[in-house]
């Protein structure tokens, strides 16, 4: 039974949804062929949708950290998934704790895979150390500080855990629940009563996936090289799921079932207590996922479906039901925006900003940024993919490379969202590359992103080689896998 409804106070609830490795198209909402997404599908029906919402670095971790701090990851220096936040970084969290919220982290951390020890900013502690496990035999949770034995599919006692709190929170104290569910990330796992679902479902193989000549014409190298990888769809993940992409995006798309069943708990444990249409609701997710698109799987690449994800705003009282914002929003924004509403004030200078007022009227004013910056730091454990910084606006996004001899990458994402034709020798487009290459390093320089010196690129350098000469150099025997898959 629905309680009765308290009046609405000057500040919200909060209630934060972090998915990990989300796609931003795998909704019934977003006309995805098969998937069943009722409870995610209400949000968006029911609130805000925003459709250009993007990260800054699409990597568990440095994503995680940015919505937590509002930075860049140049900034906050959680580069890659063993990294730890330093001990003075301030959070949104420990803002809100300040400002008399009651705070709860329910989920996977991931900064630093060695630890579940409680962080700074949460009155309620729930997670476990690194990626954790789908499967409860033999795993532990820590609850505030104490080790409790696993009972469950992962998504479904973190949801037991947060619908738990959510039920003995006092109604005149505003609140910050953050659940951050491990799903949907690899290898994948679905909830047994989900498991094959799908499995007659067909996947649909991405025009850019098959390697032909048109496919991989002006595509780097890098990327080319990539398709027999961990992180490419001839060897995806050495094997180790002994599944091929098709059997593997079905059993992610079922794992997505669980999540929208915490969604939906989350909901009505909310309008039980009658708080539902005083609380707000921001779903995402810390990064996309290839699924075939240019022979890759996995993230970190400033392709498309790596940086886009999917954000929901759902607050009934304040957020008009099926409204689309289509403002370039980032992960950074996270943070100000919560804070603002609030009322929290804050001296901590954000790379983000606001939106805020973009809940009441979508339609951005001229203030409102006109592109942002995308970076990804080479990381020793998985070399194939480099340093990458890129700057995307709502036309046009430029892709650069550094520390390797390579091609950089300019795509018109309006009339080219599959990011198929690559521009960046196109000479109508010179002045335009120029021009990006320029804002970019603009945009680095002025949030602190050259403390690496990275130079200006303002060109291709001096890259070319002499037709008959030496052919490229073949990968060494030591890396060349004989075993079958």
């Amino acid at each position: 039974m629905t309680g009765t409804a308290a009046p609405l106070r000057p500040v919200p609830n909060i209630v934060f949804i972090l998915i990990d490795d989300l796609r931003y198209d795998t909704f019934g909402h977003m006309d995805h062929p098969f998937i069943e997404t009722p409870s995610i599908d209400q949000l968006a029906s029911g609130g805000m949708r925003f459709t250009n919402a993007f990260v800054t670095t699409s990597l568990c971790s440095p994503s995680r950290a940015s919505f937590l701090t509002g930075k860049y990851m140049h900034n906050h220096k959680v580069v890659d998934n063993t990294s730890l936040m330093d001990t003075e970084t301030q959070t949104f969290p420990q803002m809100l704790q300040r400002a008399d919220y009651r705070t709860a982290f329910i989920g996977k951390w991931h900064m630093g895979g060695s630890s579940d020890a409680a962080r700074p900013g949460f009155d309620h502690w729930v997670s476990f150390r690194g990626q954790g496990t789908y499967a409860p035999d033999r795993q532990t949770l820590n609850v505030n500080g104490t080790k409790v034995p696993r009972k469950k599919y992962m998504t479904d006692e973190l949801t037991d855990y947060a619908t738990q709190w959510l039920t003995e929170q006092n109604r005149d104290q505003p609140f910050m629940l953050y659940l951050s569910h491990k799903g949907v990330h690899g290898l994948y796992d679905p909830a047994t009563r989900h498991r094959d679902r799908y499995r007659e479902m067909q996947f649909r193989s991405p025009a850019t996936m098959i390697n032909t000549a048109e496919n991989v014409a002006a595509k780097p190298m890098w990327v080319q090289d990539q398709r027999n990888s961990w992180h490419g769809i001839e060897f995806p993940y050495h094997g180790r799921s002994k599944q091929s992409v098709p059997e593997m995006y079905n059993h992610y798309c079922e794992m997505i079932l669980s999540i929208d069943e915490s969604v939906g708990r989350v909901i009505q444990t909310l309008r039980a207590k009658g708080i539902e249409r005083e609380t707000l609701i921001l779903f995402t997710s810390d990064g996309g996922h290839l699924w075939g698109e240019h022979g890759l799987i996995d993230k970190r690449c400033a392709y498309e479906e790596s940086i886009r994800i999917p954000l929901l705003a759902y607050w009934p009282s304040r957020i008009k039901a099926g409204t689309l914002c289509d403002a370039l929003v980032a992960n950074i924004d996270v943070a100000p925006t919560l804070l603002e509403l609030a009322g929290v004030e804050s001296r901590v200078k954000f790379d983000g900003k606001s939106f805020s007022a973009l809940l009441d009227d979508p339609k951005p004013d001229q203030s409102w940024r006109q592109a942002f910056v995308y970076e990804y730091y080479w990381e020793p454990s998985f070399p194939q993919t480099p340093t990458t910084f890129a700057l995307r606006d709502h036309q046009y996004k430029l892709i650069q490379y550094h520390g390797l001899w390579d091609t950089d990458e300019l795509y018109n994402i309006e009339k080219d969202p599959a990011e198929a034709h690559n521009l960046i020798h196109v000479q109508e487009h010179a002045k335009k590359i120029s021009q990006m290459r320029q804002d970019l390093y603009q945009q680095l320089k002025e949030t602190n992103g050259l403390a690496i010196p990275l130079g200006f690129k303002r060109n291709h350098g001096s890259n070319l080689r002499n037709a008959d000469g030496t052919k490229r150099a073949e990968f060494p025997e030591s890396m060349i896998n004989t075993s079958s898959n």
